[in-house]
């Protein structure tokens, strides 16, 4: 619009009277943290299928964990992962030091160690350690998750109930940022035969699945577990009666039905986020808007700025209320934006910010379906 024109002639200009859509992120790329004897260390490394994370990490043979993880994880859905080998110490120095080469330290960008070097991965969306249920890990893996806001953890319980019936199963610290999944999972391995591995591999493939076939608002529950021959528990519905109000999810055996995921609980105490979906999908809303309206940055900041955020935001969010996501038979039942002078007064523009207030009505998974049946009266009218 500064451009001085000297001489006649046609001049053709280019102006940006559009919208800017705002893209859903991706929701299925995982972060896996394990041992292997073989591979790079403390080295951040893609893998888009089986084979690489072979040739990179070895097969079964290579790992206790790692490796059946990730083959569960390409072998139920996923497709995207990063694999962090924090190395395989032996004896009492494995027991003693294990912790600390998971967390890991900051020494700066391309330097970092154990659960920091995933901070470098801007593409993570969950975050595993296989086979890990040293309390101080699975805490590490969730403040991890929670302090990069758009990640989730999917967390193992241990192999063995030592103390007692599943009353006793020992659950991570309360969080809105993951899920905890219970028992074992019995797979094939080619040089031992039948093992039990953890579960948290295939679930991460069963939420790809489903964020896949049916998206990231659909609960990652009632899903088959692939690969699976057995589980090292057969959980009766009364002992998942006192697991589930736990937010311990339960992987379960149903004759004709095979073996499949039979919870979608964070081990959060807040209601509002009880169920894995809820989280998840604000997850990758919060982060479709943060990534999608980096353009408003240093832009003038008055009325007709705000009509644009409005505008893209809820075209973002009616997208979304089509797909299913949202609860509500219209959009304004479903979802509110809200960007204007009450939000932004003069002392919020002198300061330099933009407030934009956003309302979801996220759908939440039918987890107790009711049949109410009862006799009708012989020969009786239907209608009373």
């Amino acid at each position: 619009m500064a451009t001085s024109y000297l001489s006649p002639g046609v001049y053709v200009e280019e102006v940006d009277r559009g919208s800017k859509p705002l893209e859903m992120v991706g929701t299925s790329t995982v972060g896996f943290i394990g041992e292997s004897s073989v591979g790079p260390v403390n080295e951040t490394v893609f893998c888009p299928n089986w084979s690489t994370f072979t040739k990179n990490f070895g097969d079964f043979q290579h790992s206790d964990y790692l490796a059946h993880a990730v083959y569960g994880f390409f072998n139920n859905g996923g497709a995207r992962c990063f694999i962090l080998n924090v190395g395989a110490d032996g004896g009492d120095e494995k027991k003693a030091g294990g912790a600390g080469r998971y967390i890991g330290t900051d020494n700066g960008p391309g330097t970092r160690t154990g659960l920091k070097a995933f901070e470098d991965v801007d593409d993570i969306n969950m975050v595993c350690a296989p086979g890990q249920t040293d309390p101080a890990i699975q805490d590490a893996v969730l403040s991890h998750c929670e302090n990069m806001r758009y990640r989730f953890a999917i967390l193992d319980s241990p192999e063995v109930i030592e103390k007692g019936g599943v009353d006793k199963l020992p659950k991570p610290r309360d969080s809105k940022y993951g899920a905890y999944y219970f028992p074992w999972v019995e797979v094939y391995d080619p040089y031992k035969g039948n093992v039990y591995q953890p579960p948290s591999g295939f679930m991460a493939g069963i939420y790809a699945r489903s964020d896949n076939e049916r998206g990231v608002h659909k609960a990652p529950a009632n899903e088959l577990v692939r690969g699976a021959l057995g589980l090292r528990y057969d959980i009766t519905r009364g002992e998942q009666d006192i697991l589930n109000p736990k937010g311990i999810n339960c992987i379960r055996a149903f004759t004709n039905r095979g073996i499949r995921v039979w919870g979608a609980r964070t081990i959060s105490s807040d209601a509002s986020w009880r169920y894995v979906n809820v989280r998840r999908l604000f997850n990758m809303v919060e982060q479709s808007i943060e990534l999608g309206t980096q353009w408003t940055v240093f832009e003038p900041n008055d009325h007709r700025l705000w009509k644009r955020v409005t505008r893209d935001i809820s075209a973002f969010l009616m997208r979304l209320w089509r797909q299913g996501a949202l609860f509500g038979k219209t959009p304004e039942e479903a979802f509110f934006v809200k960007c204007d002078e009450e939000t932004n007064p003069p002392e919020v523009i002198d300061a330099g910010q933009l407030i934009c207030e956003i309302g979801m009505c996220p759908v939440k998974p039918a987890e107790f379906v009711i049949f109410r049946i009862g006799q009708m009266p012989t020969g009786g009218d239907v209608s009373e």
